[in-house]
């Protein structure tokens, strides 16, 4: 009985470093990925004057009123 005890523990410990190595490794490849991206793809400033966002300055509005309405109704 001990030695089956022993051995899930030495099966734990070793699922549970195999995990921890995976994410470390994980993380470490994640950071490298964000850090080439931002070399290679960098944000764009604003660079003065008006920059256009695509967005419908009326449909924000519908959109704001809508949820509006609906918090009204609710109470």
């Amino acid at each position: 009985m001990e030695n089956m005890v022993a051995e899930s523990f030495k099966y734990m410990i070793l699922g549970m470093g195999i995990v921890f190595v995976f994410l470390y490794i994980m993380v470490l490849v994640l950071q490298f990925q964000a850090r080439m991206i931002a070399k290679y793809f960098p944000e764009k400033t604003a660079g003065g004057g008006s920059k256009t966002t695509g967005v419908d300055k009326k449909k924000v509005a519908a959109a704001i009123a809508a949820i509006q309405h609906h918090k009204n109704l609710r109470k």
